[in-house]
């Protein structure tokens, strides 16, 4: 039924997103279908939503209709996070022709094939809540990137009091490590040389399992693949850092020095209103410890501006904190209510005016803390990954990114003639052009 159709896919939101999205064309692509791009006529529309904000369910809702209007004859398939969160309000939307809750997407293409065959709305939703196996979808080859990411754990049961996560992906469920083994392996064979362990909450992988391997464990055995060159990781929790884990980490020269160590505030108070599980303290300390088992490691984080009840003075804290981390970069977000979170409902909602100051202000702190980490590592070599070939006006130049995940550019004057770059490893020296004052990676051919 699928053969010959054609597949237009959208994903919104974090990288567990894309990375089903991808595993979701491939099964779609296994029977028969045709992938084409969002703005194209198509016979079906994947719409993988995401529901972390109002904001985030609107945008959901946007390309929905978009679909929709493009081709009003088009199937319209709306699966994810706000298919979870808002079951009922999609069931009544003439834009959606069929919904594919979490944990279901691993059978979208028979679901469509049914759909094909019935013209009917099937029962598609899983309560996840209840749901304790993890979903066994995977990739054989990245579609957009070089690298590849691969989701090894799904669920949360963290609760932060803004989060909507925990109710639209359910509890903690890590994959079997033979599973998360045998992809990186397919996805070796296919050239991938860097791999990026991902999931809706990293940090506890293992942890729903008896006897079961952490996340220590299943780095050194993906590592062990010998095409693979770097292993990174998604995003952690402070908690998990402690001097074993470092320790176990830093023997492993696969893995690569750049951590997402989630903050969300740098003011204790508001930690403990966001029902986060450790302080500013807590939060130095472990970077403290990443600093003494790695050269100028890259710490990035995530914050979040103007949660309910943020002083001015609350704020200035977090600000006078972040400034003394020094940390690469900052993901800043200005606070959205989420319907049926704890903060949704708490007084003293920030007004929109003082969120976007205090984004401006935290985004100008995170510029000046990558410009003066970047700046640490000028005239040094470095390992550059290639994943695209850009053009800006005549100018051709290949951009990557180093094992810190800094984002190098390599003008394309020094590629020789004949030689296809991306997706290969270059050294080169990272140093900063007069004309521009921007940086580049200047790379050393002869050393290939």
């Amino acid at each position: 039924m699928l053969n010959n159709k054609t597949v237009a896919a959208m994903t919104l939101g974090c990288k567990v997103n894309q990375y089903e999205t991808d595993g979701m064309l491939e099964l779609l692509k296994s029977a028969g279908a045709k992938i084409v791009d969002f703005d194209k006529k198509a016979d079906i529309y994947l719409i993988n939503t995401c529901s972390v904000t109002n904001i985030a369910d609107k945008k959901s809702r946007q390309m929905i209709h978009r679909a929709k209007k493009q081709n009003p004859d088009a199937i319209v398939v709306a699966a994810g996070c706000y298919v979870q969160a808002e079951r009922k309000t999609l069931e009544q939307d003439p834009s959606v022709d069929l919904i594919v809750s979490n944990n279901r997407k691993k059978e979208i293409a028979g679901l469509l094939e049914q759909y094909l065959c019935k013209k009917t709305e099937l029962n598609n939703f899983a309560d996840i809540g209840k749901e304790r196996e993890f979903e066994g979808i995977t990739i054989s080859k990245p579609i957009n990137h070089t690298r590849a990411y691969v989701k090894i754990q799904d669920g949360c049961n963290q609760f932060c009091s803004y989060c909507i996560i925990p109710y639209v992906r359910g509890r903690i469920r890590s994959r079997e490590p033979v599973s998360v083994e045998e992809e990186v392996r397919r996805l070796a064979e296919a050239g991938v040389k860097e791999i990026v362990l991902t999931g809706i909450h990293v940090s506890s992988y293992g942890k729903d399992k008896e006897n079961g391997m952490g996340l220590t464990d299943l780095i050194n055995l993906v590592s062990k693949i010998e095409p693979i060159k770097r292993v990174r990781l998604g995003s952690l929790e402070p908690g998990i850092i402690t001097p074993a884990f470092i320790a176990e980490l830093a023997e492993n020269e696969k893995v690569c020095p750049h951590f997402h160590l989630s903050l969300q505030s740098g003011c204790d108070t508001v930690l403990k209103r966001m029902n986060r599980k450790y302080t500013c303290e807590d939060y130095m300390e472990k970077c403290d410890m990443l600093r003494r088992a790695y050269d100028r490691p890259a710490i990035t984080t995530d914050v979040i501006t103007g949660f309910p009840g943020e002083t001015e003075e609350e704020f200035e804290q977090t600000a006078a904190f972040l400034k003394q981390m020094k940390l690469y970069e900052l993901h800043v977000f200005k606070y959205s209510p989420r319907k049926g979170t704890v903060a949704a409902a708490m007084d003293n909602q920030v007004p929109p005016e003082i969120k976007s100051e205090r984004s401006d202000r935290l985004l100008a702190l995170s510029a000046k803390c990558k410009a003066d980490y970047e700046a640490s590592f000028a005239n040094e070599d470095l390992t550059v990954l290639v994943e695209e070939q850009v053009r800006a006006g005549d100018a051709v130049y290949y951009r990557g990114y180093t094992e810190r995940y800094m984002d190098v550019r390599i003008p394309g004057r020094y590629i020789p003639d004949g030689m296809d770059p991306v997706n290969r490893l270059f050294t080169v020296c990272f140093r900063k052009r007069k004309e521009t004052g921007e940086y580049e990676g200047i790379p050393y051919i002869p050393n290939l």
